[in-house]
């Protein structure tokens, strides 16, 4: 499947979404090494705002990142983002790809508030994401101030 069936990716996956672990994103890239299939290429503990700085403008990309914020004053919620990055410089032929393969990228990093489709990193701001998070969560018992 394209080199998403790596141990690599399932691993990164399992401690992005795990309680204990402080990797908080992993990104998914083409790499040359691995015969350009998709492979880990980056994990991290910075959050959305390390994943965003990491991406590739003439890639096409996929993050998963561990979002937490406040729900009201009284608790926090963890959420988890799937980033497909199609990167401003990347070939016509590679963009063209991501419709489908986006597709399989969701089977495996299936556990997922919402996804992303940027382009630009201003897209991936944590302000914003957390707004889309809070609209994809439905109850917001603080009327989007917590």
């Amino acid at each position: 499947m394209s080199g998403l069936d790596h141990p690599d990716i399932a691993a990164a996956y399992d401690a992005v979404r795990s309680d204990k672990d402080e990797v908080n994103w992993m990104l998914i890239s083409y790499a040359a090494a691995t015969g350009n299939k998709l492979s880990l290429s980056k994990t991290g503990t910075g959050g959305i705002a390390e994943l965003a700085a990491s991406l590739d403008d003439a890639q096409v990309q996929y993050g998963y990142v561990r979002v937490q914020y406040a729900n009201d004053a009284e608790s926090t919620r963890v959420k988890f983002v799937l980033v497909v990055w199609i990167g401003e410089n990347t070939k016509v032929m590679r963009k063209a790809r991501v419709s489908v393969e986006s597709g399989d990228v969701k089977r495996i990093l299936s556990h997922h508030s919402i996804a992303i489709t940027a382009s630009d990193r201003s897209e991936l701001e944590e302000k914003d994401v957390v707004a889309k998070l809070r609209k994809a969560g439905g109850a917001d018992y603080n009327g989007g101030r917590g």
